[in-house]
């Protein structure tokens, strides 16, 4: 009578150790695009150079492509598109993964130069959702480009090389606490130095730091206002745990899910269907602008690759997985989930029928069939997934970019790896359930 009752499988329980090792293997080199892509701009510049030496090229508009032949779409620096032409038509459909590849961070603001206590510091603008006392007293590094006037570009990269300086915010000591105030976002100020010389008359610790970023970088203070400065955790990713089965890091939201989306591309030589990694900017802000997943370049190059054919037909045909995260549940905060439709670390990806929050606002609501045909999928090809919700009704809630593959009429469902702390500066998955989320993305590309 087992068969008749649904168990949750634990990796651990059905593993072999030759599984184990591959997991555990193919989880280094996530690790390694981590630390290369703590921003989406470096995430994109780092995930393209490993699609070139896997035989990647660039798009071009217009152009002709064959069964086989792999291509790339740089959008603005700060998203991406691979694709892996397919044997049959575009209008037997596209499969399509789309995940987000930037995280909750912290923004240089435009006038960010000031200096106060005898101490300079910069102004930021918080982005995404975070709890602003986690970035608080942290090793923080500086990421970003600065666009000057003159048409030039000045790469700044200040805290990842182990040689650098790391940047600091601080935080009330426990002593004067007893009446304190929460931190705010105004509050999220970056210590960036506090030495001047002598012949500073006004401002001398501002001037100080002007003058060393002059001598390196060839910038004034109204430079900042052309560029994208971002701060970052300093800390690099590392195995957690005396059995190192689990991984910590900052950006697992949701390069956690764009990593197995792009390597199980990567690994496509001659799919019957065009298959398409998405890995898109903006989502934590809701998807907006230029290089968000609400952007048109993304209908564009799906648009192109229809050349000749009905794209209305391509576009219903098609299928896609959101690739994002979902919340595992943690015993020390029970109290927020349903642990019944809770995701549990090591038990697979999450397949989420729907996000949103309060009465499934914001969501986009999978249909059952869609669902079915790729659950039939996953356990024909051993591929570990379980299904959750986000936590408690009325408990809180969140978006994902299924709705905006919605509205194009492409059939989609949430599936992502569960992890926990998620939106920290470092935050915890599972390495099981990032290997058995290439699998996934595999088994989907090459079977639906």
């Amino acid at each position: 009578m087992s068969e008749l009752l649904y168990t949750p499988k634990n990796a651990y329980d059905v593993f072999s150790e030759e599984e184990l090792k591959a997991a555990y293997d193919y989880c280094e080199g996530y690790k390694k695009f981590l630390d290369n892509g703590k921003t989406e701009r470096a995430c994109v510049a780092y995930s393209i150079e490993i699609a070139k030496a896997k035989g990647f090229v660039e798009f071009v508009d217009g152009k002709k492509y064959a069964p086989g032949d792999k291509v790339y779409v740089n959008q603005k620096n700060k998203a991406v598109i691979f694709a892996v032409i397919g044997k049959e038509s575009p209008e037997k459909g596209f499969n399509i993964t789309a995940a987000h590849i930037d995280s909750p961070r912290l923004d240089i603001r435009p006038n960010p130069l000031y200096e106060d206590g005898n101490m300079a510091y910069f102004k930021t603008h918080y982005y995404g959702g975070i709890r602003k006392y986690q970035w608080t007293a942290i090793p923080l590094s500086l990421i970003g480009v600065i666009c000057k006037k003159d048409g030039t570009t000045v790469n700044i990269n200040i805290g990842e090389d182990e040689n650098d300086p790391i940047f600091y915010i601080t935080d009330l000591l426990p002593h004067l606490a007893k009446d304190a105030k929460p931190i705010h976002g105004e509050d999220l100020n970056i210590i960036i130095g506090s030495a001047y010389d002598k012949e500073n008359k006004e401002d001398k610790i501002k001037t100080a730091v002007m003058k060393l970023l002059n001598k390196k970088y060839g910038i004034s203070e109204s430079d900042f206002q052309t560029a994208e400065l971002t701060i970052v955790p300093a800390a690099k990713a590392k195995d957690v745990g005396f059995d190192r089965s689990l991984i910590g890091s900052y950006g697992h939201d949701d390069r956690v899910c764009s990593y197995p989306a792009l390597s199980s591309l990567l690994s496509l030589e001659n799919p019957e269907k065009t298959c398409v990694a998405v890995l898109v900017d903006k989502e934590e802000i809701g998807s907006a602008g230029i290089t968000g997943m609400r952007s048109a370049f993304i209908t564009d190059f799906l648009l192109a690759l229809c050349d000749g054919y009905n794209s209305r037909v391509a576009f219903k045909n098609s299928a896609a997985v959101s690739a994002d995260v979902s919340a595992a549940f943690d015993p020390t905060f029970a109290s927020v989930y349903e642990k019944r439709n809770a995701a549990h670390i090591n038990c697979g990806p999450a397949i989420c029928k729907y996000t949103g929050h309060g009465g499934k606002a914001g969501a986009s609501d999978a249909c059952p069939e869609f669902i079915a045909k790729l659950a039939g999928i996953f356990d024909a090809n051993e591929v570990m997934y379980q299904f959750c919700e986000l936590g408690r009704i009325d408990a809180g809630g969140g978006g994902t970019v299924a709705q905006y593959i919605a509205d194009r009429n492409i059939e989609v469902v949430d599936i992502g790896v569960a992890m926990l702390s998620m939106h920290a500066p470092y935050e915890l998955a599972s390495k099981t359930d990032i290997y058995m989320m290439h699998k996934l993305c595999k088994a989907f590309y090459e079977n639906y």
